[in-house]
């Protein structure tokens, strides 16, 4: 009976190590969405994860990349990664404050708050926000698999310097569609208007609008230059490309895999920072030969940040715990 029971408990773990190995060694394909173009820093970074996990896996994970909206905007593939449609996407951690559930993350669009990458991403992947993080994946369904890749921070365009607050008053400027920035030209005393980013050149050079605060990427890219005169170096928003994840696609790997993936998106978030700086220069170096760059001393930040202190005080302890600003501030 004994020499039974051993035979039952040795096939019982052959059989185990079997199923193990068949799960680890499971081929299987995945999606990956961003709404970038092909020539930007976020798809090249995207290109390399994909590289990357197949090598890491000897060829058994296939990551297929969409670039372009190709598979929706960013709230439509968030959609379908609740639903299990897709299993990646590479975006901004400021588009998380976009979802139900996601409000923690306004957070991410604080004017000045992050002095630079290195700051952001350290406050981000910091004990301060890891409850926010499991938080958030409950309510929205939306994992974070690793926050990395740095992203151009956005500037301000305009037919005149705007220096200081009082420079604000009265601008007619074009803003993305966010409740923070909303806030923020609000308060400077700006008149933000909606409209959309496809006819925003013809905007400015008509006069609907007197300004735009995309980053200088954009507007090198744009040819923004040809209907705005000056361009302040404001930096006053920023953002993190951020690996999303399907939670039930997550929960369905191994660990092993789950490592391939997170190893392979550091090394990809890397690239796109690099890569972002050198556009970054390039940008400013066109920008420099077509229109005014306007920096500090001449652009007075510190006024403009002192005009904002407070502005998001009454999120405290509703979007955010209380003295989460200030924890970021002395990180």
């Amino acid at each position: 009976m004994k020499r039974l029971l051993l035979v039952i408990c040795m096939v019982a773990i052959a059989l185990t190590m079997v199923f193990a190995q068949a799960q680890t060694e499971k081929a299987m394909t995945i999606k990956l969405g961003h709404i970038r173009d092909a020539e930007h820093p976020t798809h090249k970074g995207a290109l390399l994860f994909a590289d990357l996990v197949k090598e890491k896996s000897d060829g058994r994970i296939t990551v297929n990349v969409f670039p372009n909206s190709q598979l929706g905007g960013i709230q439509e593939m968030f959609a379908q990664m609740k639903t299990g449609d897709l299993e990646l996407v590479y975006g901004g951690i400021n588009t998380l404050a976009f979802i139900k559930g996601g409000e923690a993350y306004e957070i991410t669009a604080i004017p000045f708050l992050y002095r630079d990458y290195e700051h952001m991403r350290k406050a981000m992947l910091s004990d301060a926000f890891k409850p926010i993080m499991a938080e958030a994946e409950k309510a929205t369904g939306v994992k974070i698999l690793n926050i990395t890749g740095d992203t151009a921070p956005r500037g301000l365009t305009a037919n005149k310097k705007i220096l200081s607050p009082a420079d604000f008053r009265g601008l007619k400027i074009r803003t993305a569609a966010s409740e923070v920035v909303l806030r923020v030209m609000k308060k400077l005393g700006a008149l933000p208007q909606q409209v959309p980013f496809a006819d925003l050149y013809v905007s400015l050079k008509t006069g609907v609008v007197d300004a735009q605060e995309n980053g200088a990427i954009t507007v090198a890219n744009t040819s923004m230059f040809e209907v705005q005169k000056f361009y302040m170096k404001t930096d006053y928003i920023r953002d993190i490309e951020t690996f999303y994840m399907s939670p039930s696609f997550y929960n369905s790997m191994t660990e092993a895999d789950r490592r391939i993936l997170l190893d392979a998106s550091e090394e990809a978030g890397k690239l796109v920072t690099r890569l972002t700086a050198e556009q970054l220069a390039t940008a400013y170096d066109k920008l420099a030969e077509h229109m005014t760059v306007v920096t500090e001393p001449e652009l007075r930040l510190s006024e403009i940040r002192n005009a904002l202190e407070g502005v998001f005080d009454d999120w405290e302890g509703v979007k955010w715990p209380v003295g989460l600003l200030e924890k970021i501030r002395n990180m």
